[in-house]
């Protein structure tokens, strides 16, 4: 920390300037190896100033608008990556772009960060708590909207090769926006209290609004700026950082949606720090708020922005899920509403779901 002119400077705040700046640096350029990897340790910390600044908005403004916040601002900086990227890129790749990229969002968010959620709390104590409602509410959204959006393409007829016609996108895009919007209607105004952190001991909901100073208005709005700075960064340098993605996925001989995966992880980075610190504190709930939440807004997002963009892009756009998905999907589903249900888990949830996670990286790799 350092004092400049009476105030003080932290990493926190230097961090998403600097993420930001080697952006600028280095868009539409090929890196050097010493250059990627600079450029890997700036994203490194724009990730972790975004987790900070993050929590200060959420604490500000208390659950479950906090991991509202995170999830929403990441989605539509990564839906901006996707579009910019489709509208470059060519032919095969920029086809099946969006499709990879919000299912590889899907599983890693219900399966991986959900799963190390688990794996945290349950280290901690041997049984986590949490509220089915809210949980179950969140996910049978995920998995309505997954399946109007990335299963039903796969089945329909009147276009070929799992893609929509326009009036079924069209479709899609709207139930999408329509069924998020539920959602956040339902989570922020009517049933707010189902997404709220329980108590071990008296199974109540714990609001946190009620407790602990808040940080004040200046703070947060200073946070909240540096928040989407930080963003900004992170999925910019994700993408500036693709090519040595991509290049090193063709070396190691790995299907080209292998890329995707990757610069999905990094982009998810942020709510994935945050969901493991929440579950750190005994507030597995938040973490699921986070992880189903960024599954929700990556599809209610992603859908109606493509479905806009690809009024003017060039070629095909394939949302249908291949057979391997489709299994993998169904199985996180299946698993994650046996896990929700009860409203508590144990070490045996925490190693099913990062399983299922396991098998998807693995046939990512190796379909």
């Amino acid at each position: 920390m350092i004092a400049v002119a009476g105030r003080k400077i932290t990493w926190t705040g230097v961090m998403p300037w600097l993420g930001l700046v080697a952006l600028i640096a280095t868009w539409g350029r090929v890196l050097s190896t010493p250059v990627a990897a600079v450029v890997g340790l700036l994203l490194a910390g724009a990730v972790l100033a975004a987790v900070h600044h993050a929590e200060v908005v959420a604490h500000r403004v208390g659950e479950p608008f906090g991991s509202l916040v995170l999830a929403v601002a990441v989605t539509v900086i990564e839906v901006a990556l996707i579009v910019s990227m489709m509208a470059s890129g060519g032919g095969g790749k920029a086809a099946t772009l969006a499709r990879d990229t919000v299912f590889a969002a899907v599983m890693i968010t219900m399966t991986g960060i959900v799963g190390i959620s688990l794996l945290v709390g349950v280290l901690r104590r041997h049984t986590v708590m949490f509220n089915a409602e809210g949980a179950g509410g969140a996910l049978a959204s995920v998995a309505t909207l997954a399946t109007l959006s990335l299963v039903l393409p796969t089945f329909t007829t009147s276009r070929p090769r799992h893609e929509f016609s326009p009036a079924q996108l069209a479709f899609a895009a709207v139930a999408s926006v329509a069924l998020y919007g539920l959602f956040v209607l339902t989570q922020t105004v009517r049933h707010r209290d189902y997404f709220l952190p329980v108590d071990r001991g008296s199974g109540d909901v714990i609001d946190e609004q009620a407790h602990a100073e808040r940080p004040s208005g200046r703070a947060t709005r200073v946070s909240l700026g540096l928040l989407m700075v930080a963003l900004v960064g992170v999925v910019g340098l994700a993408k500036v950082e693709s090519p040595t993605i991509e290049s090193g996925v063709a070396s190691a001989g790995f299907p080209q949606a292998v890329v995707g995966v990757v610069i999905a992880l990094l982009v998810l980075l942020p709510e994935t720090i945050a969901a493991v610190r929440a579950a750190s504190r005994d507030r597995l709930q938040i973490s699921l708020n986070l992880a189903l939440g960024s599954a929700l807004a990556s599809i209610g997002l992603t859908i109606p922005a493509i479905a806009i963009a690809s009024v003017w892009l060039p070629g095909p756009l394939i949302l249908g899920l291949e057979p391997v998905h489709l299994v993998l999907l169904a199985i996180a589903v299946v698993v994650s509403v046996l896990t929700v249900v009860p409203g508590r888990a144990t070490l045996l949830q925490a190693g099913l779901h990062l399983a299922v996670f396991a098998s998807f990286l693995f046939l990512a790799v190796s379909p």
